[in-house]
């Protein structure tokens, strides 16, 4: 069986437009609601929520075989105000595994609990060189020592807080995304490519008029970042579930850019070895490009499903991603080789 082609036009626009909805762990509502209304066009799909916000979009067979699932992520890395500083600046408290010196001089959207959002950027305390000169450049980049200078006359605690600024609120950072040369090059590429990966496959066997060989439930998780997103949400009567999350890619690792990957083991452990020869069968079958990693600081929301007592074959593929956790990129041919991995699963499995 030949694989349907791919929109690329349509993966890329979506990407692109999901990348631009800001959306940490806990504030991941509006890119939710955005796969959501996507998905809401394709009668094959009976649309849900779980009560902690996932969406699950169920594709139904009429056969005996039971279903399969697959999840990716839409909330990012981001961070809450933690403080709010008497020269009206901000403090941070980080959400997921954020670098600082990965966001220094980022812009930032400040959603104000109690007003409207309010335009800023992460600064070091000591940013100024005229005035701090070479022991500017030493300062620590953490916690204590960054902050949020905000695009308003504020200048004291009561200023900020006049603003509707609270403690806890949200602080979303600027993606800054570019398409070139057949990459795309974004902040969150982890995960939002390989949702777009799910949405495409959906939308390419949809307009195909084909169907997965068995029901399949789509988990759309919003709490991957901090560790326990497919914690909840996967039904019980699912026998495999296949993790789609970025590829590591960097020194000592096998994963490029321009394939996917079939993760074998990461810090969590080893996956299921009879879905994972499953999976590099299919990847041969159809000549899509692939590799085989281990990734030593890495953990996935499917292992957060088997930690919750979920019984199933699990496995983790995703297109190679550089620079993850930091200014990311990846290529259209890894991320067609994971759309192409995630189709011959569905319709051969």
């Amino acid at each position: 069986m030949s694989l349907p082609a791919i929109d690329q036009e349509y993966f890329t626009k979506f990407l692109v437009d999901l990348l631009n909805i800001p959306s940490p762990t806990g504030f991941a509502e509006p890119a939710i609601a955005f796969v959501e209304k996507e998905l809401s066009q394709y009668r094959q799909l009976e649309l849900s929520r779980t009560r902690k916000g996932a969406l699950i979009a169920k594709w139904t067979v009429e056969n005996d075989l039971p279903p399969v699932a697959l999840t990716a992520h839409v909330d990012t890395l981001g961070a809450v105000v933690k403080e709010i500083k008497p020269n009206g600046r901000l403090k941070l408290s980080r959400i997921g595994g954020l670098q600082w010196n990965s966001v220094e001089t980022e812009g930032v959207w400040v959603f104000a609990s109690k007003g409207e959002k309010v335009r800023g950027s992460v600064l070091i305390e000591t940013a100024s060189g005229h005035v701090h000169g070479a022991e500017g450049a030493k300062t620590p980049r953490d916690d204590d020592h960054m902050e949020v200078r905000l695009d308003v006359k504020t200048n004291s605690e009561k200023e900020t807080r006049e603003l509707g600024i609270n403690i806890g609120d949200c602080v979303a950072f600027d993606p800054r995304v570019e398409v070139t040369n057949g990459f795309i090059r974004s902040r969150f590429l982890d995960d939002k490519a390989c949702v777009a990966n799910l949405v495409a496959t959906i939308k390419s066997l949809a307009e195909a008029g084909l169907s997965p060989a068995r029901s399949v439930y789509f988990h759309i998780s919003n709490y991957e970042e901090v560790g326990h997103g497919a914690s909840a949400g996967i039904p019980s009567d699912v026998e495999e579930l296949v993790t789609v999350d970025m590829a590591v890619v960097g020194a000592g690792q096998e994963s490029d850019e321009f394939h996917a990957t079939l993760c074998i083991k990461d810090s969590g452990g080893v996956y299921h070895e009879g879905l994972n020869r499953k999976l590099r069968a299919l990847a041969e079958k159809h000549s899509i490009p692939y590799k085989t990693d281990v990734y030593p600081f890495y953990g996935s929301d499917g292992e957060a499903f088997w930690r919750a007592g979920g019984d199933v074959a699990l496995a983790l593929i995703g297109p190679g991603i550089d620079a993850s956790h930091n200014y990311e990129r990846a290529h259209m041919d890894g991320l067609n080789a994971t759309t192409n991995w995630i189709m011959a699963y569905l319709l051969e499995n």
